[in-house]
């Protein structure tokens, strides 16, 4: 098994939490793992970028080749276009935020970067912030992108929970 995640989101949406509770999750499910991130600022509303590879043989690099992603999971809408181009193209999969962090001045109209993500071939934009609220935690968007994101990440649910307990606990 080989498994290629990219997560893109801005600083402060806990994305790169995300990241550690997948490679966590791996690692008890008994897969290798490598991660490489970038972060764009120090501050809240910078780039924020993960490769995770996951795989049951050696991993050779930390980062993804393009066309390669098996997923892009995308906590920011546009931050999910701007990774498209990272995914395989037969299996490639975008599950990704509805909820803009307009960061840019000329951040572009979010129905035009949700009909995008929409032409892609296998997607999911979700409201994340708003499920989260109604779950009266506001700040665990992230947690409901994994939610998401889960039934397209080979490795046990168990695992997966099992690691945000453990990230959880370690705050």
């Amino acid at each position: 098994m080989n498994y290629n995640i990219i997560l893109a989101g801005v600083g402060g949406q806990g994305s790169l939490s995300i990241s550690v509770v997948i490679a966590r999750a791996a690692m008890a499910a008994g897969f290798l793992v490598k991660q490489s991130e970038v972060h764009g600022m120090s501050q809240r509303g910078g780039q924020v970028l993960a490769h995770l590879r996951i795989a049951d043989s050696e991993i050779h690099s930390p980062t993804i080749p393009m066309g390669s992603a098996d997923l892009v999971l995308a906590f920011e809408p546009l931050e999910a276009l701007r990774y498209v181009s990272w995914l395989s193209a037969d299996r490639g999969f975008v599950v990704s935020a509805r909820t803009p962090i307009k960061n840019i001045t000329d951040y572009p109209e979010i129905d035009a970067i949700i009909a995008e993500i929409e032409k892609l071939p296998h997607h999911i934009a979700i409201n994340a912030d708003e499920i989260a609220r109604q779950a009266k935690s506001p700040r665990s968007s992230n947690m409901v992108m994994l939610g998401a994101a889960s039934p397209f990440i080979d490795i046990p649910y168990q695992s997966l929970e099992n690691g945000i307990k453990k990230i959880l606990s370690d705050c």
